[in-house]
């Protein structure tokens, strides 16, 4: 949704394969086994997106040649072990990483000298991820804790072509020139864009267990965190990560939004439709056992618009868009995960806004507190609208676009979540 104007090393050989209409690995797909280690949980995660253009530059398309490649994320489990893992999903030719390492953030695109890991992969330092697959690093012992930032650091010898990416990620990454996949400071690090590249997660083993299995948040760009603060994590994924820890049931929270998603249709900018992602990008993550989902504004919204960012922009019907969720809540409940319904956010006065558009979204909501088919839900609508007029946001939590949360917003829909219901 967007205005106007994300065990030991396995690789996918095969292309994605579909279950019930869902999207798994392609190791899934070949039936590979991961070997004896240790038990992982995700502590962070970006759903992957084929190179796109999009709203701000980015270098997906370009791709890398001969440069190093250092990008910022914040973990919301701790651990004394960590792997990343990493994504060549929409990518067309092998993609060959020549050296790899995690360290604690400093600042910007500096890290903690002495937390330096080098990653290996199945005991190498170098590795090729075939089109279409993904890896996994070998483990690498790091301390962590909870909400603290780590710098993961690739460094891209040669000619990777069009680089499978997540396009908005509220948060700063930064390219040299040449090898620096070991420097400790930023000098080198003179290019910057606000993208994530490769990299699909961070994971954890070892001490400071959480209180529950993983949250994972599905959906577009209210989840992925549009209008939030860069650099400062004030996605509403971080704000329920927050309050869970601040109740004493602290458990990991992994942000599986796309800016622009859809759940029945397929988006060159926009990612696959959320009906073939949803199992790699949440029933897949390591440890996740539970799955909030909000998502369809776009879906009703993009037709209405005078410039649609998204064409064909068809319109559908309320009995197409409740279709495509059931498939979602039939593939968690096949792989045993607890999945949670959302309400749509107010639309009014957004360029999603229109008769047709606010019947569907309100025929939408009244299905998901009623039908009884999510094992729960949470009521956005409710919790963000302004009380003056209900089919708007609240000023309060608006960013300026009438359809974004700003981070007031974000946070309230954090304190809208009933935590038992997770």
């Amino acid at each position: 949704m967007l205005p106007r104007t994300r065990t030991s090393a396995v690789v996918a050989a095969a292309a994605l394969a579909l279950t019930a209409g869902l999207a798994v690995t392609g190791a899934q797909a070949a039936g590979s086994k991961s070997l004896p280690g240790p038990a992982w949980t995700a502590a962070w995660a970006a759903s992957p997106q084929r190179a796109s253009t999009g709203f701000k530059p980015n270098w997906s398309e370009d791709g890398f040649s001969g440069q190093t490649l250092r990008q910022v994320v914040r973990v919301t489990q701790g651990g004394d072990r960590a792997r990343i893992r990493l994504s060549n999903a929409y990518g067309t030719s092998p993609l060959h990483i020549a050296g790899a390492t995690i360290a604690r953030t400093k600042k910007g695109a500096a890290v903690e000298e002495a937390s330096v890991r080098r990653l290996t992969f199945e005991g190498r330092r170098s590795v090729s991820i075939p089109a279409r697959g993904q890896l996994s690093s070998d483990e690498a012992g790091l301390d962590l804790k909870p909400f603290e930032s780590v710098t993961v650091t690739l460094h891209l010898a040669r000619t990777t072509g069009p680089a499978t990416f997540h396009a908005q990620s509220f948060a700063t990454s930064y390219r040299a020139q040449g090898d620096h996949v070991g420097d400790s400071g930023a000098g080198a690090f003179d290019e910057s864009t606000e993208s994530w590249y490769f990299l699909s997660g961070v994971d954890v083993s070892g001490k400071e267990p959480g209180h529950g299995k993983g949250v994972v948040l599905f959906g577009d760009s209210i989840t992925d965190g549009f209008a939030s603060s860069t650099d400062l994590n004030r996605r509403w994924s971080d704000a329920l990560a927050e309050r869970l820890t601040k109740a004493g049931t602290p458990r990991p929270v992994l942000n599986a939004g796309i800016g622009g998603n859809l759940v029945l249709n397929d988006s060159a900018w926009y990612g696959e439709r959320g009906t073939a992602r949803f199992g790699r990008d949440a029933l897949s993550l390591p440890g996740v056992g539970t799955v909030v989902v909000l998502e369809g504004l776009n879906d009703i919204g993009f037709s209405e618009s005078d410039t649609p960012t998204y064409k064909p922009a068809p319109e559908v019907s309320t009995g197409e868009l409740i279709a495509g969720h059931r498939k979602l809540i039939r593939a968690a409940h096949a792989k045993g995960v607890k999945v949670v319904g959302a309400t749509l956010l107010p639309l009014g006065g957004s360029d999603h806004y229109g008769e047709r558009a606010a019947k569907v979204s309100g025929e939408f909501n009244e299905w998901v507190r009623s039908s009884g088919e999510y094992d729960s839900y949470v009521d956005f609508d409710r919790a963000l609208a302004d009380p003056a007029d209900g089919e708007r946001i609240a000023p309060q939590y608006d960013s300026g676009d009438h359809l974004h949360p700003n981070d007031a917003g974000y946070r309230a829909m954090a304190r809208a979540v009933d935590l038992e219901t997770l």
